[in-house]
């Protein structure tokens, strides 16, 4: 391979965006669920619902990355293939003579 893949990274104040808005959500919904006006048994479900849901969004990311990462490394082998055909190819080569089939007899 003759080009190298530029690695993607994300930056520090993307990464911090990222962490901080988190944050801020999760705190919301917990002040939201902690001064509503019902027993604790609904607050306590809405409190596991919340966990539910984060997990979930966790693992749903996860795995979207798991499947782009197997893309990636799949065109990488088929652009290696590829180009190690290219560089064994010479057009101007002389072509050997053509066998006789059982068709042609």
């Amino acid at each position: 391979m003759n080009e190298t893949p530029v690695k993607q990274q994300n930056t520090g104040a993307f990464y911090g965006q990222a962490v901080a808005s988190f944050g801020v959500a999760a705190a919301a919904v917990a002040l939201g669920i902690y001064n509503l006006d019902t027993n604790g048994w609904v607050r306590a479900f809405l409190g596991i619902a919340v966990l539910y849901l984060t997990t979930s969004a966790f693992t749903l990311a996860k795995v979207i990355r798991d499947r782009q990462e197997v893309t990636q490394i799949v065109s990488r082998v088929d652009q290696a293939r590829m180009e190690k055909l290219m560089t064994n190819y010479d057009p101007f080569a002389p072509k050997p003579p053509k066998q006789p089939t059982a068709q042609d007899r």
